[in-house]
């Protein structure tokens, strides 16, 4: 993957519609199996929670692109993170700012998962 850091305004932009909206076609998301498991009233929380996220700090986003996040739901910690990859979901995208080259995989997870 290329440097994100170039345009990293284009790509706070574009992270943030994906992961307020999920918006099909421009990426993906994906939790791990430990949330999956959690029953679904839960996993909407969490899905909310990760949607209206607005806690970025430099200390969680030194780069300025809102890819990832963290936050307390009841006795859970979860995180959320955004890696880019080309179209075809081969490879790490050669430009996360232009839209055109990249999906998005947003991923939910617990830190204990990474």
């Amino acid at each position: 993957m290329t440097d994100t850091t170039e345009n990293p305004a284009r790509i706070r932009e574009l992270n943030d519609e994906f992961r307020k909206t999920f918006e099909p076609g421009t990426g993906t998301v994906v939790m791990t199996r430990a949330v999956s498991q959690l029953p679904p009233e839960t996993i909407t929380e969490i899905v909310k929670g990760v949607k209206t996220f607005d806690a970025f700090t430099e200390d969680n986003d030194p780069n300025g692109e809102h890819d990832f996040g963290n936050f307390k739901l009841d006795d859970l910690t979860i995180w959320f993170k955004i890696d880019y990859y080309n179209r075809d979901m081969t490879a790490g995208s050669e430009d996360p700012s232009d839209p055109e080259q990249t999906m998005r995989v947003l991923t939910i997870l617990f830190p204990e998962d990474y």
